[in-house]
């Protein structure tokens, strides 16, 4: 059996290495990728240790009746401000009305639920999976700096990669001259 050689190993490292670090941002960019609808970047601690601050969250829009006790669900908040502001708690109880479906929420790491009851057709849908530390890189990618950095490194090792490659060739080479 043939041993792969140091180029093949380096280079096959380097695809799962890419793979690690651009997937995670394809599913937060395009979270119809994994089939949900919205993606957010947490900013609070409200729901640790479940959710953390800079995670990233993935959302998938759901009927408002498959909505159940102990889902985590992200909702609009009626804050009188322009910007829509959101919030992804836990449901703790579902509540008919006659006006309709309401949910009490709470944050795991609140002690008491929210005051107020969640309206079914504020929910923006159900939390699908967290991507762990991803929103950290997003707010970062926001920056001047993180521009920089995320298009300069990148650039940078590529460029080096390519510079590897070629003198590796160019001394496997002159030794077949000789």
């Amino acid at each position: 059996m043939k041993v792969p050689s140091k180029q093949t190993l380096f280079n096959t490292l380097c695809v799962v290495v890419l793979l690690a670090l651009v997937l995670p941002f394809a599913v937060t960019a395009v979270p119809q990728l994994v089939g949900a609808d919205q993606s957010y970047t947490v900013l609070t601690g409200s729901m640790q240790p479940a959710i953390s601050s800079g995670d990233v969250i993935i959302v998938r829009d759901v009927p408002a009746s498959t909505i159940e006790t102990g889902d985590v669900i992200t909702y609009e908040l009626d804050s009188g401000r322009s910007d829509v502001q959101r919030q992804t708690h836990r449901v703790v109880e579902v509540v008919e009305r006659e006006d309709g479906r309401y949910f009490r929420t709470k944050g795991d790491a609140n002690e008491d639920p929210d005051q107020r009851l969640v309206s079914a057709d504020t929910v923006v849908g159900r939390v699908m999976m967290t991507i762990p530390y991803a929103g950290h890189v997003t707010l970062f990618a926001n920056t001047t700096t993180g521009i920089v950095v995320l298009i300069l490194v990148p650039t940078v090792l590529l460029i080096g990669s390519e510079v590897w490659m070629l003198i590796s060739a160019v001394r496997k080479s002159r030794g077949g001259e000789r």
